[in-house]
């Protein structure tokens, strides 16, 4: 198994202090020329749609109601951005991709918006790549991957829901991400395995984040 990443104790706490603050949306963006001006550290999280981008990002916060959850997948159609007074770090939740029932304009729209995001955004620092534990790395994960290479974008998985399966499940999953990543020029090379519903790694997550220059 891969080893998980390990902080120091100032660390944890200095990630536990940014996110403990009144984090807030700021505003919502369907077009390249509604972006805010760009400021200080910005991270983005990816994923197939309904693989938890809005649950983790209330749980880094704390706040339950910050992003919208549904269980209806492609409900995330824009660029979505929070922000805390003196926090250095702006979180970009951005549309789901891989809902096939979605008609081919709308994710088309989506797909334009979301990596002409990503190849223009000067400050974005790291997008963090939201894998669900119980399914793994899927095709269109595969193809996200590749055009964040292409892009010269730092990426990260992070693995959700994972206490929705075994510890030993777990651990081969994280093998078996970590081999993939291996051959990823542009894929950071730590994983963080997460639980919105237990709080698990979250911790981690946050130090990760603080510790972005």
């Amino acid at each position: 198994m891969t080893d998980l990443p390990e902080y120091t104790d100032e660390q944890l706490e200095a990630g536990r202090l940014m996110f403990n603050r009144p984090w807030t949306f700021q505003t919502s963006v369907a077009d390249m020329r509604q972006l805010p001006a760009s400021r200080g550290t910005e991270i983005a999280f990816a994923g197939r749609s309904n693989v938890g981008k809005s649950s983790l990002i209330n749980a880094l916060t704390g706040r339950k109601g910050l992003a919208r959850t549904s269980n209806t997948p492609g409900r995330t159609q824009m660029l979505n951005f929070f922000g805390a007074e003196g926090a250095s770090v702006t979180v970009v939740d951005m549309p789901g991709y891989g809902y096939a029932q979605a008609p081919k304009d709308m994710v088309d729209a989506w797909t334009k918006l979301v990596f002409s995001y990503l190849r223009g955004r000067p400050n974005l620092r790291r997008v963090f790549l939201l894998i669900d534990s119980r399914h793994g790395i899927k095709d269109n994960d595969l193809e996200t991957m590749q055009l964040l290479d292409k892009a010269a974008v730092v990426y990260q998985v992070v693995l959700t829901k994972a206490d929705k399966i075994k510890p030993g499940q777990l651990a081969t999953l994280i093998t078996a991400t970590a081999e993939i990543l291996r051959k990823r020029p542009a894929a950071h090379p730590v994983l963080i395995p997460t639980s919105s519903e237990k709080g698990l790694g979250i911790d981690l997550l946050r130090a990760e984040i603080c510790a972005l220059p």
